[in-house]
This record gives C-alpha cells, sequence and structure tokens, in this order.
C-alpha cells in the first residue's frame, strides 16, 4: 500500500468515526503515523482526500452497474444484476456508502458539483432499466423516478445496518433485496 493509499484510508475510517467536520489533518496523519503538517507532501487537502474517496465510490457504483448489465437485453434480467451489484457494492463498502451519504454536506464546489452530477447518471441509469421494462410491458409502475429512487435506496440502507457477522449472509440480503426491487416494479 502506497502512502497516499495509507493517507485515504485513514481518511475514510476517521471521516465515519468521527465526521469530517471533526476530523483533522493532524488526526489522518496519526492514524498513518505522520505528523499532520506532513501529509501535504502527499496530499493539497482534507477536503481533496473527502473528494477522492466520494469519486472513487461513485467510480465503483457505476462500473459495477455497466459490467453487471453486459450480455443480457431482457429488463427484468437487468434491473435483477443491477440490484445484485448495487446491492453487493453497499455490502462490500459499508463505509466508503457511509461516508458518501453522510458528509455530501461537507463537498465544496467543485468537488460538490462534480459527485452530485455522477449520483445524478447512477440514479438515470437505474432509471433507465425502469423506463425500459415499463415500455416492454414488464414492470408496472406509478412513477418510474420514484421507483428508481426505492431501489437505489436498498443497496444505500445497508451502510448503517448491514454487517458481515450478522443474521443473514450476504447473498441473503443481496436475493432479498433483489427480489424486493423486482415486486416494486411489478416485474412479470
Amino acid at each position: 500500500m502506497t502512502t497516499r493509499e495509507a493517507i485515504r484510508d485513514a481518511a475514510l475510517r476517521c471521516f465515519a468515526a468521527r465526521g469530517y467536520e471533526a476530523t483533522t489533518m493532524a488526526d489522518i496523519g496519526a492514524a498513518v503515523g505522520i505528523r499532520g503538517p506532513s501529509l501535504y507532501k502527499h496530499v493539497a487537502s482534507k477536503q481533496e482526500l473527502l473528494a477522492e474517496l466520494m469519486v472513487r465510490t461513485m467510480n465503483g457504483l457505476i462500473t459495477r452497474h455497466r459490467e453487471a448489465l453486459a450480455g443480457t437485453a431482457d429488463p427484468v434480467e437487468r434491473l435483477r444484476r443491477a440490484v445484485d451489484a448495487h446491492v453487493r457494492f453497499h455490502a462490500r463498502h459499508r463505509v466508503e456508502a457511509f461516508v458518501g451519504a453522510s458528509e455530501m454536506r461537507s463537498l465544496v464546489d467543485p468537488h460538490r458539483t462534480t459527485v452530485l452530477g455522477m449520483r445524478a447518471e447512477y440514479e438515470k441509469l437505474f432509471r433507465g432499466l425502469v423506463e425500459d421494462g415499463v415500455a416492454a410491458g414488464r414492470f408496472d409502475v406509478g412513477s418510474v423516478r420514484l421507483a428508481s429512487y426505492a431501489i437505489l435506496d436498498l443497496g444505500m440502507g445497508l451502510a448503517t445496518w448491514y454487517r458481515e457477522e450478522g443474521e443473514l449472509s450476504e447473498n441473503e440480503v443481496v436475493w432479498q433485496q433483489v427480489d424486493f426491487a423486482l415486486r416494486l416494479v411489478g416485474a412479470e
């Protein structure tokens, strides 16, 4: 692991534990064994670290979404795969998802605009899946946008409650969340 990666990981842990505003560069430095001022040799600012974490998380979500859809045109199967990838990502990257959801308020422009744009793009990917299913007569929803938001919440909520050592395995959670999503859109 490079020093930059160690700093990013320490920042993630600190932001998750204390919050962005309460975390100092000295806290991050202490977590990696580097004095606060020395961190500036590796990163420009705490804001840059937060933005990097959020952009990286969004890139991971978008990439996994696109990979999951490869090879199928069936609207039901596409939604099933997309929800599976979405929920698994959130189960496996809970801390990143938690920081991404809770610290959006701490991002400033231009980072805020970038991350909000990525979030909008990601939501549009799900909205497009629901629209395609409705157009094909396979889904029945009153509001495509509301359905896409509800489906996204199935994964995002995991950041607050899912634990590997919990009552349900990752696969059990994923299978149930996929089932919920397909029911939500009235999949046939």
